[in-house]
C-alpha cells in the first residue's frame, strides 16, 4: 500500500499569528509534523500544501515536497477539505497515484509515530476515514451550557438528570493528531462525516491542539516535561 503524508500549513493565522513557523523546542512548529512522518516507514512521501513561500522553504529544508496552494483555499473561512481535494488532484494530474492519505496537522506536535501508525492500521475495508479523539473533560449532559436569554441551560436537555460527571455517557473531543483516509473518499465526498468514521483514542497529553497562545504554552510545558522524563 502506497501511503502519502500531507501537512496543510497556510501563511495566515488569526488565533496565533505566524503559528506554523513558531519555534517549539528549537524547531518550527511545521517541522514537528514533517519529522514524525519521516520517522514512519510506512509513509513513502511527505507533502506540505501552502500558500506561503516562507513555509515552503522550511518544508523543503526539513525534507518535504511542496504543493502550491491557491490563495482562495488559504483563507480563514476556507474548508480544509477543499485543500485535501486540491492536493489529491494536483498529484493525480501529474500521474502520482497512491492508496492512503494521511493528514498530520501542524497543530498537534506532541503526537508520536505510534499514534499515527495506530490510525493507519485502523483504516480497514469497512471504514472510510479514521480520526483521532481524546477523553473530554466536559460533557454536554452535565457541565456544558448555552445562553438562554439572561440565563443559561445545559447544552443537551436530557430527560435523565445526572448528578455526577462519572454517570454521564462517555464523551470525547475530536483532536488534530491525524486523519487517515483514501483519495477516492476525498474526491467523492465533502466532509468527514459523509462516510463511516472510526476513531483512534489518543492520550490527552499527546493531543494538544494549538489554536492560540495558551495552547502553544501548554505544548511547550508538556514537551519539556516529557523530555525531562526521558532524561531521567
Amino acid at each position: 500500500m502506497k501511503i502519502f503524508a500531507f501537512i496543510f500549513a497556510r501563511g495566515g493565522s488569526k488565533g496565533l499569528p505566524g503559528k506554523n513557523l513558531l519555534n517549539l523546542d528549537g524547531k518550527p512548529l511545521l517541522a514537528h509534523s514533517i519529522m514524525t512522518a519521516k520517522n514512519i516507514d510506512e509513509i513513502s512521501r511527505i507533502f506540505v500544501s501552502t500558500d506561503s513561500s516562507e513555509i515552503a522553504e522550511v518544508a523543503i529544508k526539513y525534507g518535504a515536497e511542496v504543493i502550491n496552494r491557491p490563495s482562495n483555499l488559504a483563507q480563514d473561512n476556507s474548508p480544509e477539505w477543499m485543500s485535501w481535494a486540491h492536493s489529491v488532484s494536483w498529484l493525480e494530474k501529474r500521474g502520482e497515484f497512491f492508496d492512503c492519505f494521511v493528514s498530520l496537522p501542524t497543530t498537534a506536535p506532541l503526537r508520536n509515530k505510534n499514534d499515527v501508525i495506530k490510525c493507519i492500521d485502523s483504516l480497514d475495508k469497512q471504514t472510510d476515514i479514521v480520526v483521532t479523539i481524546s477523553e473530554s473533560s466536559r460533557s454536554p449532559y452535565f457541565n456544558m451550557v448555552k445562553k438562554d436569554g439572561n440565563y443559561i441551560k445545559l447544552l443537551i436537555d436530557s430527560k435523565k438528570v445526572y448528578s455526577r460527571r462519572q454517570d454521564v455517557p462517555e464523551i470525547y473531543d475530536m483532536t488534530t493528531v491525524a486523519y487517515v483516509t483514501r483519495p477516492n473518499f476525498i474526491k467523492n465526498n465533502n466532509k468527514i462525516f459523509d462516510g463511516r468514521v472510526k476513531a483512534a483514542i489518543i492520550p490527552k497529553n499527546r493531543a494538544v491542539d494549538i489554536d492560540d497562545e495558551i495552547d502553544f504554552k501548554m505544548a511547550e510545558l508538556l514537551m519539556k516535561a516529557d523530555r525531562g522524563n526521558t532524561d531521567a
